[in-house]
């Protein structure tokens, strides 16, 4: 049971993922050539949104101003933002500046999709409907989906976006089958039946825990809520103003440790002259494609060991009303963030009881919950992960997890097969390609990604950057 593309027998690109990264893709490669037959392939029925753009309450902020979430299509974000209103707060906030407002992440989705939806009325890009779960057999190219359909295609496309969290948990623990944990935080019942009075532990003390702790908030929720990771560091916050020059490049190559008390002591110097920190890391933005790259194996193991969650808040940081609204949760003493680690889970009653070693030592406490919520973000290893796809493609040896367990190994977007070989026609995009990247989560960096492979894929030559060097100049104002 084979797929006809309106406009021949195969598809030019068949691209798996209808998220940002996916449906960014389909875009650029119809403008860039519009002959092609472009196919987006997306099992939701709400395509364009993913899940970072679809599964949010009001109350979730996009995590860059306006001005960063520009990805050249038309119109503009500013502009369709000023045409459909919703921004009130956000330019309130910013004192009008439309390019520096925090706009809501269901408007983001909202101008996906209607991008997306203009491109199909147009016959530019097709959209399926389904799962891709294999390989179509060699020498013929494409995908087969759940339901049967086959897709021929020249290029595939890999566009899966973030894939689900791992359970913090072993996997044959017991708490694993129980109803009060809640491995997925987005899943539509996570929340669901939860008594508005009782306790709520959420693992994790990053973004997806503050989105979840407002979220739980906006829906009314009154009972305490304790945030737990090991090191207990809370994402910063952005602020508007100020300007510091780039300053890495005299120092590189240079090792995770050194490049860590360089950029402290540019931190010290910063704040010494009235300038924000945030500005700072802002300039280290455009350098760490490079850095990530000259690291050697054990540099970046020790980055991931010991500097990753530093990082992480600091770089990934909360939008001023998101902060607002986290320090009034901590300051009525409603969210508790602790460092440690959770040990000795049980039943006590109708509650779970956990123990609480904190991080530096002391006495251990036990906490109560009703509910306990998986908030450690999205998984990046691909190992024993049983997604039809990817363990078709495992099997086949057309791809290679890393070996730090980020993603998919790849060369300038060519998927890399087991045996080290650059694919011609099997490509990622997005956080897949972390292992190759390693900061290709916001979009600013997956929009010169994707722009860049577009061209490639539409053999556009005079347009199509090395790969390597689209991440150039993207720090300022992230």
């Amino acid at each position: 049971m084979a797929f006809e593309p309106p406009a021949g027998s195969r598809a030019a690109v068949a691209i798996v993922g209808g998220g940002f990264s996916g449906t960014l893709l389909a875009l650029k490669l119809a403008a860039a050539r519009p002959e092609g037959r472009v196919l987006l392939i997306e099992p939701s029925n709400r395509p364009g949104r993913g899940l970072a753009y679809g599964a949010c309450a009001p109350s979730h902020l996009l995590n860059v101003p306006v001005a960063r979430m520009e990805v050249g299509l038309t119109p503009t974000f500013a502009d369709w933002l000023a045409a459909h209103g919703g921004m009130d707060e956000a330019l309130a906030e910013s004192g009008g500046d439309m390019a520096a407002a925090f706009a809501p992440r269901a408007l983001w989705g909202r101008y996906l999709a209607d991008q997306l939806a203009a491109a199909r009325a147009s016959g530019a890009v097709t959209v399926l409907r389904g799962e891709a779960v294999r390989m179509l057999d060699a020498p013929r190219r494409g995908l087969v989906l759940r339901d049967g359909r086959e897709v021929e295609a020249e290029t595939v496309v890999l566009a899966t976006g973030n894939l689900p969290p791992r359970p913090p948990l072993p996997a044959d623990h017991w708490l694993q089958d129980d109803p009060a944990f809640v491995v997925d935080p987005w899943d539509r019942t996570a929340l669901e039946g939860l008594d508005p009075d009782a306790p709520v532990l959420l693992i994790g003390t990053g973004l997806t825990m503050v989105d979840i702790a407002l979220k739980l908030t906006e829906d009314g929720h009154r009972g305490p809520m304790v945030a737990v990771s090991r090191r207990g560091l809370l994402p910063r916050a952005h602020r508007y103003g100020g300007a510091w020059p780039t300053f890495l490049a005299p120092h590189l190559p240079a090792g995770p440790a050194v490049l860590s008390r360089i950029i402290r002591a540019e931190i010290r110097k910063a704040v010494a002259e009235g300038q924000p920190w945030q500005r700072v890391i802002d300039a280290v933005r455009p350098y760490i494609g490079r850095i990530w790259a000259e690291w050697t194996p054990a540099d970046r193991s020790r980055f991931l060991r010991h500097q990753r969650a530093r990082w992480d808040v600091f770089r990934h940081r909360m939008a001023p009303r998101i902060a607002a609204g986290i320090e009034t949760l901590t300051a009525e003493g409603r969210l508790t963030v602790k460092g440690g680690r959770l040990r000795d889970w049980r039943r006590d009653g109708d509650r779970l009881a956990i123990t609480l070693h904190p991080r530096g030592g002391g006495a251990a406490e036990t906490l109560a919950a009703a509910r306990v919520i998986n908030c450690t973000g999205p998984r990046s290893d691909l190992k024993g992960l049983e997604v039809p796809l990817f363990a078709d493609l495992a099997r086949r040896g057309l791809i290679a997890p890393d070996a730090l367990g980020l993603g998919l190994e790849t060369a300038d977007c060519a998927v890399l097969s087991a045996r080290g070989e650059a694919s011609t026609w099997l490509h990622a995009v997005g956080p897949l390609t972390r292992p190759a990247w390693w900061e290709i989560t916001a979009v600013p960096e997956i929009a010169a990604q994707v722009d860049g492979l577009a061209h490639v894929l539409a053999r556009d030559v005079d347009h199509a950057p090395a790969l390597a060097t689209v991440f150039l100049d993207l720090g300022a104002g992230i």
